[in-house]
């Protein structure tokens, strides 16, 4: 039965690439119809560095994995096992992602389900999957997503460093990093402050957090010297 599934999943991939080669937003594609899902992202983890996003299916997905690397907290935040949360709005979800929970809703996002990508036991990633409306995944919906979780894994350890982020067709492509300012400025922070690149991320964060903006145009501003952080600022 699972490798029969996983041949139905695989064939719903190769029909999405439509003959050309197989990518991560192929398979994401094929997550959101199997899962009913309307949205889909995947983020791969990098050292010492924010996580970075090599594909989301829609400017929703893309604002909520930046959501996580701003405010650190949220479905996908941890890598150790999935996460499955049908209705954000649950007292017991507000009260584990206090920030986290109330701007999903304001962006129209009611449930998450995060699905690490582990290689033995390495976090490789995530591929996370969102919904405007609250509800579980049944059974099939979890298995198909689970299986798709474990191609997308294969997928990124097949292409290593070399994968490129992909948008799809609703808004144009883009090549290299999809935020290198915050590279950047979590470098120059690093002389500024004399702290290592772990810590001058956390700072920068904190600075987004605090001033209620996104961690990609705090960055900018810091690569742009229209901003200076002087290390004060608190843990989000």
């Amino acid at each position: 039965m699972n490798e029969d599934r996983r041949a139905r999943l695989w064939n719903l991939v190769v029909e999405h690439a439509g003959g050309k080669t197989t990518t991560v937003g192929h398979v994401c594609a094929a997550a959101i119809s199997a899962a009913g899902v309307d949205a889909a992202a995947v983020t791969v983890v990098l050292d010492a560095s924010p996580r970075e996003t090599v594909h989301a299916s829609a400017q929703l997905a893309a604002d909520m994995s930046e959501l996580t690397v701003t405010l650190g907290e949220g479905p996908d935040a941890v890598l150790d096992s999935p996460c499955l949360v049908a209705d954000l709005e649950a007292a017991e979800h507000q009260r584990r992602w206090p920030v986290y929970g109330p701007a999903a809703g304001a962006a129209g996002v009611r449930a998450v389900f995060a699905f690490p990508l582990r290689a033995g036991g390495v976090a490789v990633g995530v591929m996370c999957l969102y919904r405007a409306e609250p509800g579980n995944l049944n059974r099939d919906q979890l298995s198909d997503a689970l299986v798709l979780a474990d191609i997308v894994l294969a997928l990124l350890l097949d292409t290593g460093r070399d994968l490129q982020p992909s948008l799809d067709g609703r808004w144009s492509e883009q090549t290299g990093p999809w935020h290198p300012e915050v590279h950047q400025a979590t470098g120059m922070l690093t002389v500024q402050l004399g702290v290592t690149a772990a810590v001058a991320l956390v700072r920068l964060r904190a600075y987004a957090f605090s001033q209620d903006r996104r961690l990609s145009e705090v960055a900018k501003d810091v690569v742009a010297r229209r901003l200076r952080i002087d290390g004060s600022e608190p843990t989000p």
